[in-house]
């Protein structure tokens, strides 16, 4: 399955340094608004060692490993959501990915010019969220007109709507996000931008990296009520960890500043957490692969993900635990020793599964 992420924040925050890290694309990172022009898609390898753990295991012809399409989208600024700024295109583009990934300037740079002339996370924040919500004001007002004169006529359906879609308006005039609503009838394709699970990444100095710093906490502070994820980064120590050719250098690079991962490589992890996505695996002398799904999901429509044909003929499915692969190494050890299960249509695939699919052509 395509999982999607789209990159938001203030020019000059470090979307695209971050970016360029992230897919090891060159985006234009220059010291000015608007220098990303057109959204810049990257399409990013999703880490994980337990693909390399099988791949010493099975010895296949390749591995591949999932991946996360990260979307560069080109600063906002006020006014954004009324066009301002190129705005429309930009929030055009939000409308498209599963989730956000809002980066916030938390770092005190005097050669790095601010959009508004000071370093202040939580007042940038709040310009981003207001630009959003009077789009999606305007968004739910349009549906409110359509269905209001069908809810008036008496029809149960439309009424329903109404009343979610009204709840929805004084949330968003009251400044919030519409996340932080739970509806008992949601409204179907309303496409709702701050609907939208969301990441803060709060990009810091390197000598902040590990303790964070005041604009970290204002920050936290600051978005305590959503329930939203945040995650540190530097986003100019990311710059240097991507150009590294070795995962050897990198890790010895990441230890001298006391790090036991990337800050991109949790931002990938907790866009999984995020979205409730877990990865299970095929494994074969020809290849090695991890495959994406939402946690919850059933066998045939896990195997849809491999091939559609794959749930419609679905007939069983041969299910290795990780650990158990890792432990006794090899499908033939595992099915000796009865770790290798026959499982049916209701069958709940869980993270790590190593998993093998019969079916009817």
């Amino acid at each position: 399955m395509g999982l999607k992420c789209g990159i938001v924040g203030l020019p000059n925050v470090g979307k695209s340094t971050l970016f360029n890290a992230l897919s090891n694309n060159k985006a234009e990172a220059a010291n000015f608004p608007f220098c990303t022009i057109e959204p810049n898609v990257g399409v990013i390898t999703v880490p994980d060692q337990r693909l390399f753990e099988l791949e010493k295991l099975v010895h296949p012809e390749r591995v591949v490993p999932t991946t996360i399409e990260f979307v560069d989208i080109a600063g906002l600024v006020k006014g954004a959501s009324k066009g301002e700024g190129l705005g429309n295109q930009f929030l055009a583009t939000i409308r498209e990915v599963d989730a956000i990934v809002h980066v916030v300037r938390c770092f005190n740079d005097d050669n790095i010019v601010h959009v508004d002339g000071r370093v202040n996370p939580v007042s940038d924040k709040e310009i981003i969220d207001t630009e959003l919500q009077l789009k999606d004001l305007e968004t739910v007002e349009k549906r409110i007109q359509r269905i209001e004169k069908v809810a008036k006529s008496g029809d149960s359906k439309a009424k329903e709507e109404l009343a979610s879609l009204l709840k929805y308006k004084d949330c968003l005039h009251e400044g919030k996000n519409a996340r932080s609503i739970v509806l008992d009838t949601p409204v179907k394709d309303l496409y709702l931008l701050t609907a939208k699970p969301v990441i803060y990444v709060a990009n810091v100095e390197e000598t902040a990296i590990l303790t964070g710093n005041e604009h970290v906490e204002k920050l936290k502070g600051c978005i305590a009520h959503e329930n939203a994820n945040i995650v540190m980064v530097c986003a100019a120590l990311e710059a240097q960890i991507a150009e590294m050719e070795s995962r050897e250098d990198r890790e010895l690079f990441l230890e001298e500043y006391g790090l036991k991962e990337s800050g991109l490589d949790k931002l990938i992890r907790t866009s999984y957490e995020l979205l409730n996505l877990i990865t299970y695996f095929t494994a074969g002398v020809q290849e090695v692969r991890a495959w994406t799904i939402e946690k919850g999901w059933k066998a045939p429509k896990a195997a849809s993900v491999i091939h559609t044909d794959f749930e419609r003929g679905f007939i069983k499915a041969e299910v290795i635990r990780y650990n158990d692969f890792i432990q006794f190494g090899s499908e033939i050890a595992c099915k000796e020793k009865g770790k290798l299960a026959i499982e049916g249509k209701e069958y709940v695939v869980n993270d790590g599964d190593v998993m093998h699919f019969r079916f009817n052509v």
